[in-house]
């Protein structure tokens, strides 16, 4: 590999010249935009105990009032990453919200795309573009980008859930805003994972139109995710990921532009090792306690701990219960990377 040239090479009087008209030499940072065989991150892996988050969430709820805090939310922060970047890895916002009863969250629509992961509670709802969605324990929302959105709490105790939204790459190019909305009126009919999208294979007929629905199903709820996450694994080899993804019901594509969700389940002391990838992830523990290595680091977890993957991340994951059955919610940003052409697989 040629070694290339460096700013101090250059005369000052150069440089000078460089600067007065707004340019720069790019030999001397080259490998900084472009190293050799692999990128280089400032990501770590990184691992978010909720049994650490959850208390200082709900002191937020005594110390801070939703009228002054909009969304009550802590931000999960990469530690290689300053915290004000509010980045879990370079294309993943995370975030533990908390609503109590009674309480809304009031109506707004914002350029990056978010989904809601339901960790406890009940009585929680949000409304998107005018359908109520109930919140239950493992339920997948999708607030994607510019459909107005609020949430509500009409039950007892607080209901929390984590966001994840595309909101780094979206601030990155300098097109994050949201705008505030009236209050919604929303139908009385259940929404549409109770109504149009019961049964994978089938979709209302109109759906063969042309014309779709970009976002035609915005709730998945977790209790039929699970159920065929049992199917699945029934016909799956030991050793084999048990691995579904959730995916827009009429297009098949993945449901949101830039990240991607799915739920993996780890049968009875079952260890696996997912393939590399350039993408990076998140882990959300769902149900169950195991234990993951993230290149060279081990992390015990447990039920609603959240973990960082980097790019180009080695993980295996193990479920340490030898009776019950561990199951994990992925968010990744493999459906902009395919988009943009360089996803890639390793096989190492």
């Amino acid at each position: 590999m040629a070694e290339l040239g460096t700013l101090d090479e250059l005369p000052p009087r150069y440089l000078a010249d460089l600067s007065a008209l707004n340019l720069a030499p790019l030999w001397p940072s080259l490998r900084g935009f472009l190293p050799h065989g692999a990128p280089k991150g400032r990501t770590l892996p990184a691992h978010w105990r909720y049994q650490d988050i959850r208390p200082l969430l709900l002191e937020a709820g005594e110390l801070t009032p939703i009228e002054k805090a909009e969304r009550r939310v802590l931000i999960l922060c990469n530690p290689g990453h300053p915290a004000e970047d509010a980045k879990a890895t370079p294309s993943i916002y995370l975030g533990m919200q908390l609503i109590l009863p009674g309480e809304t969250a009031p109506n707004h629509r914002h350029t990056p795309s978010a989904i809601r992961f339901i960790v406890e509670g009940e009585g929680g709802f949000t409304t998107v573009e005018g359908e109520k969605l109930p919140m239950e324990r493992g339920d997948l929302i999708l607030t994607p980008a510019g459909l107005w959105h609020d949430h509500g709490h009409d039950g007892t105790g607080p209901v929390v859930w984590l966001d994840a939204l595309d909101l780094p790459l979206v601030f990155a190019m300098e097109a994050s805003y949201a705008i505030e909305g009236p209050p919604q009126n929303p139908g009385n009919m259940p929404d549409s994972s109770q109504t149009r999208y019961r049964r994978a294979g089938l979709v209302p007929y109109e759906a063969l139109d042309r014309n779709k629905r970009n976002f035609p199903l915005t709730r998945y709820p977790w209790k039929e995710v699970r159920a065929a996450l049992g199917d699945l694994a029934s016909v799956t080899p030991e050793g084999s990921p048990v691995h579904l993804a959730y995916i827009n019901p009429e297009t098949g594509d993945a449901c949101l532009p830039i990240l991607g969700f799915s739920a993996i389940m780890l049968r009875p002391g079952e260890e696996i090792a997912l393939p590399r990838r350039s993408a990076s992830a998140v882990f959300h523990v769902i149900e169950g306690m195991g234990q993951a290595q993230i290149n060279d680091q081990t992390y015990d977890w447990v039920e609603h701990d959240t973990l960082a993957v980097p790019t180009h991340g080695v993980v295996r994951l193990a479920n340490r219960s030898s009776k019950a059955p561990a199951y994990l919610f992925m968010v990744d940003d493999a459906p902009m990377q395919r988009k943009l052409g360089f996803f890639e697989q390793f096989t190492d």
